[in-house]
């Protein structure tokens, strides 16, 4: 029962990342590393704020250099990289390939001290790569049109990153996750130097923009990898690893609801085989706490004994 909560907001992370399609619509055209650098930069924002009323929290940022190679790994390379694959091979390729992170992450999770692969993780997390592989590609043909393309091979590379940073982290539970701020302000450091070594600054030009820009700063891009980060450490992560595939399905129909797209069928399919994905999965999380309520029953009030025949 001790991970239920932490996995429950580890959760709340996968459900802000399905507003990140809508929110960057509503953005614009921001050029991409330039919205890294505005959004991360108001995610860093949002943990060091807190720092006014717990001014020893910043002293989370003192930790040994692997804590802060992970963290760097996960937030700043793993976004870089994908806005790298983004731009070198056809979206709905690159978008398939690094959702492989979720499967991953629930392979990677069985080497942790006290975890344990089991068959029900197995069929869920591949349920759950079924719903999304269907979602994303709309029912279609699965495959590279192209051949194999530099893009798709950074799109694996950031599967990789992003699933071992989410597992590693767990190897430092005891780090704050305050830390977070950190990975944050280093993120946009970098975003906002690439961005002026291959973009033209192009600002938001109406209030909504701002206001989508704020938001996907300050909740996907800020609390949300609090939220991960706490999950990750303290949660069930097999669970948090076929959760995961939920983020593309909860991100269309996001968009299907703000009216920027058109219901199609692989929606509901997707539904149906990452719900029952996701149950599967979580069995153990769902259904122990009837199994101990049974036995502390079984405990209290014990079967009368069998009297013996005379």
């Amino acid at each position: 029962m001790k991970k239920t909560i932490p996995t429950l907001i580890g959760f709340s992370a996968i459900l802000t990342w399905s507003f990140l399609a809508v929110l960057s619509t509503a953005a614009g055209p921001i050029p991409p590393f330039q919205l890294a650098a505005m959004t991360f930069l108001l995610g860093g924002l949002v943990g060091a704020s807190s720092w006014i009323v717990r001014p020893a929290a910043i002293r989370s940022l003192r930790q040994p250099w692997p804590v802060w190679a992970i963290g760097t790994a996960g937030l700043c390379i793993y976004h870089c990289a994908y806005f790298f694959a983004i731009q070198s091979a056809p979206p709905v390729e690159v978008s398939l390939i690094a959702y492989l992170w979720p499967l991953l992450i629930v392979v990677f999770a069985a080497f942790l001290p006290g975890e344990r692969l089991r068959v029900h993780h197995v069929v869920g997390v591949v349920l759950g790569l079924a719903g999304a592989i269907v979602v994303i590609t709309k029912g279609g043909n699965v495959g590279l049109a192209n051949g194999v393309m530099k893009g798709h091979v950074i799109a694996l590379f950031c599967a990789f990153i992003w699933a071992g940073y989410s597992v590693l982290s767990r190897r430092f539970g005891q780090v704050p996750t305050d830390v977070v701020a950190g990975y944050c302000f280093i993120t946009a450091a970098v975003a906002f130097a690439l961005h002026l070594t291959l973009e033209t600054t192009v600002w938001p030009q109406t209030p909504t923009q701002w206001m989508a820009i704020v938001i996907l700063g300050t909740i996907p891009l800020g609390a949300g990898f609090y939220a991960w980060d706490f999950g990750c450490k303290h949660g069930d992560i097999m669970i948090l690893g076929a959760l995961s595939y939920a983020a593309p399905l909860f991100s269309v129909i996001v968009l299907l609801l703000a009216g920027f797209g058109v219901f199609h069928w692989s929606v509901a399919l997707a539904c149906v085989l990452i719900t029952i994905g996701a149950v599967i999965a979580a069995k153990d999380l769902l259904f122990k706490p009837r199994q101990i309520a049974a036995t502390i029953e079984t405990a209290a009030f014990p079967a009368p004994a069998e009297s013996d025949a005379s």
